[in-house]
């Protein structure tokens, strides 16, 4: 047998060996009572854009998409959603203390206006999550209007 059948035999066993590793679910049947849509007065379009665009890694509820099931991408995922919610989970947003909250508001803001959330490599995926102009505008203002009003 060639060397190069050889790898790519060994390569394949290794694949299908690695669809076996399991990979921690960041799933919750529970909204916490600290979640910001509950902590805040949301209006329902500013709610929903927060949903489609943020919550898949910024809450403890991801709706995974059916590629998750395949190694290496699942643990990929895993670990982006992992940082993400360290940076920021809307779902403990009402436990962070108010100088927290005002400064992960006013981070919201700078990188939606810069183009750095949602990451193009979510929207890439996820059409929905795409801000449009007016839509950036519509949630700068209400989190500006809720920043100050903490």
């Amino acid at each position: 047998m060639k060397i190069g059948k050889k790898v790519a035999i060994i390569l394949l066993v290794v694949f299908l060996g690695i669809q076996f590793v399991p990979t921690k679910r960041n799933q919750s049947d529970n909204i916490s009572a600290s979640d910001i849509m509950i902590v805040y007065k949301v209006p329902e379009q500013i709610e929903n854009k927060i949903k489609v665009s943020c919550y898949d890694c910024h809450s403890n509820n991801t709706q995974y998409p059916w590629y998750n099931k395949i190694q290496p991408v699942a643990w990929f995922l895993e670990g982006h959603i992992k940082k993400a919610k360290e940076e920021l989970n809307f779902s403990e947003f009402g436990d962070y203390s108010k100088r927290r909250q005002k400064n992960k508001l006013k981070s919201i803001i700078n990188q939606i206006r810069d183009n750095e959330m949602p990451l193009s490599s979510y929207t890439f995926m996820h059409k929905d999550a795409v801000l449009s102009e007016s839509e950036k505008s519509e949630l700068e203002n209400w989190i500006s209007n809720l920043r100050d009003s903490l």
